[in-house]
């Protein structure tokens, strides 16, 4: 969900300037249209350009990211050497080593126990392919999203248990797992959790509990995905085993070959791209760029994934279908995927992964259709600070699509909720910058009011009774009713410059993804470009519409505006087909049949007559 949430997130800054790029006081959106930088940054931005021998808009991208002139160099070559911090200081990291090196020593059979999402499927097999290096063979279980339910459960447990498993690796979850880890003590099962969800004082008692959002952890690595958690584990791994004199003279596990698993984890997640975030997206994109891991280069090819793999490719291509079998199908098919080397097997994992995304896909449609109904009658009822949409005949597995659908449509927290039979349902949040649904939910869970429940800032989940729905939504409303005013009220698309079609050269993109990956808490740049021809403009695809913009200079730029059709944005760019149109939105480089091309996803458009000197 990268680019959708990176298009959430731009409202937020900028606020401080009331220039109104090329007039645009309310666009197709309903926003004004703000510079990013004050007078101060655009100094700065200057400055940065100058000394790096960038083009200026490239500079302004970097001083809008809060880039200093001393660290622009660096930051545009991030490594991974740089920005790695000792993993020792994450708390239990070097108990959790300790233990694990003890039952690879005492030849102790081990397993994983991961989420079924991208994180978990990620951080799952990076840690098998890393123990079949080492020469061990380990069981994974992915739990099912409805039987099994999220994290370890004692039933899962005793099962790996009763097949041999000594040592049990819980990544991606766990943290909050108290009666499943009890059970685990019971059978004589020890646990070692590699996580990173937030999470109170109270702690389950396993051998070792990895998580820098533990709060007794002050390593400062909060924003890491368990696939980061879990890179740091193996780091630390690598250098405890290299001690021991039966692996001090052997080649261990070259750890920059799994970057590929760590970056795909990383971007699907949605994490703050920053610190050593950035730098193992960056270096992951180069090691996916060869094609080792099998599965992931199968599924790359029945994706249509062109050219080198980007941000927008893991969030939108690949993510997407790794999660549809957690979502509706098989949840263990993602990990096998990216765990295997077997490319028949991972060609019929892939297909099936492939048919799976396209029945959530149609599933998504029809649940979109309703939530969005019931969405409206809501607003038309009041201003709801939260919406809450949901049904008994929704699949569990498709809530967070909803959810997110309907934040981006909205631009307040969202969540959907698909009740059983015994009216429980299971819910899933979205939220937006400056909104904290993680803490809300764990608060509600504490007052009684969930059966359970956490999550981050910008995602949650839940589980609650259908009877204690209105209490839960009126409890949403009073507490988070200030942080969504905050929000809405700050709704303006910030812009980091104004480009020409002519001027949207591969030369310079590749410049601008220096400056990134893009993603959460590192926003992809947006320009605007003025007055241009609308020489072509029809609907493609599932609600998409496909553009071709002309500058002045008789240049034309391909364009399209995803599922737009049926909203402000779409019907404003098919009603001007022959006309001229501001335009903002993002750019990228598409490659098709070898031959590098931009095009621009377009995320809003103004009217030139109607957007100049018009109050709100």
């Amino acid at each position: 969900m990268l680019h959708n949430n990176i298009a959430s997130q731009q409202g937020v800054e900028g606020e401080q300037t009331c220039r109104p790029v090329l007039g645009v006081h309310r666009s197709a959106n309903d926003r004004m249209w703000r510079e990013r930088l004050g007078t101060n940054e655009a100094a700065q931005a200057l400055a940065i350009a100058q000394r790096c021998g960038l083009p200026d808009v490239v500079g302004r991208v970097l001083a809008g990211r809060g880039i200093a002139l001393d660290e622009a160099e660096a930051f545009l070559a991030p490594s991974i050497k740089n920005l790695m911090v000792d993993p020792s200081l994450l708390v239990d990291m070097d108990r959790a080593c300790e233990v694990v090196v003890a039952a690879l020593q005492a030849g102790k059979k081990l397993a994983i126990f991961g989420d079924y999402d991208v994180d978990g499927a990620t951080s799952s097999s990076m840690l098998q392919r890393y123990f079949r290096m080492l020469g061990v063979d380990v069981d994974v279980y992915i739990p099912d999203r409805i039987i099994d339910g999220y994290g370890p459960n004692p039933t899962a447990l005793a099962q790996l248990h009763a097949q041999g498993a000594q040592l049990l690796i819980s990544v991606d979850c766990g943290s909050t797992s108290f009666e499943a880890f009890e059970h685990a003590r019971t059978l004589g099962l020890e646990v070692v959790v590699l996580d990173h969800h937030q999470v109170g004082e109270n702690l389950p008692q396993v051998a070792a509990l990895v998580n820098p959002n533990r709060q007794d952890d002050l390593s400062g690595q909060g924003h890491l995905a368990a696939v980061g958690v879990s890179f740091l584990f193996l780091v630390a791994l690598n250098r405890a085993l290299r001690q021991l004199p039966e692996f001090a003279q052997s080649a261990l596990p070259d750890l920059m070959q799994l970057l590929d698993l760590v970056a795909l984890g990383t971007v699907c997640d949605v994490v703050p791209l920053k610190g050593l975030n950035r730098a193992y997206v960056v270096k992951g994109l180069q090691v996916m760029a060869k094609r080792g891991n099998v599965g992931l280069a199968t599924l790359a090819d029945i994706a249509r994934v062109n050219g080198k793999p980007t941000p927008y490719h893991l969030g939108y291509m690949l993510g997407p279908r790794i999660n549809a079998g957690g979502r509706i199908g098989d949840s263990g098919l993602g990990a096998r995927l990216l765990a295997g080397d077997d490319r028949n097997e991972s060609e019929h994992i892939a297909a099936t992964l492939e048919r799976l995304n396209q029945e959530r896909q149609a599933m998504e449609a029809i649940m979109l259709e309703e939530g969005e109904a019931q969405a409206f009658q809501q607003l038309q009822a009041g201003e709801p600070a939260v919406l809450v949409v949901g049904s008994d005949s929704w699949h569990p597995g498709v809530v967070g699509l909803i959810a997110s659908r309907l934040k981006e449509r909205y631009r307040r927290p969202a969540f959907a909720v698909a009740f059983n039979k015994e009216g429980v349902g299971t819910a899933s949040g979205r939220s937006v910058n400056g909104v904290d649904l993680g803490a809300c939910v764990r608060a509600a869970v504490d007052r009684g009011l969930l059966l359970k429940g956490g999550g981050h800032a910008m995602a949650a989940g839940m589980s609650l009774s259908h009877n204690k729905l209105a209490q839960v939504i009126e409890y949403f409303n009073e507490n988070l009713a200030e942080e969504v005013a905050r929000a809405l009220a700050q709704r303006a698309l910030v812009i980091d410059g104004v480009l020409t079609p002519g001027a949207a050269k591969v030369e310079l993109i590749e410049l601008l993804e220096h400056a990134g990956p893009y993603g959460a808490d590192h926003p992809e740049p947006v320009f605007a470009m003025p007055s241009v021809f609308v020489k072509y403009a029809d609907i493609v695809g599932k609600g998409h519409v496909r553009v071709t913009l002309g500058g002045n200079d008789g240049s034309s730029l391909k364009a399209i505006a995803f599922k737009a059709e049926d909203q402000n944005l779409g019907k404003m760019l098919l009603a001007n087909r022959g006309r001229p149109l501001h335009v903002a939105g993002s750019l990228s480089i598409d490659t098709w049949q070898g031959q590098a091309k931009v095009q621009m996803r377009i995320i809003d458009a103004a009217e030139p007559q109607k957007s100049q000197f018009k109050n709100i």
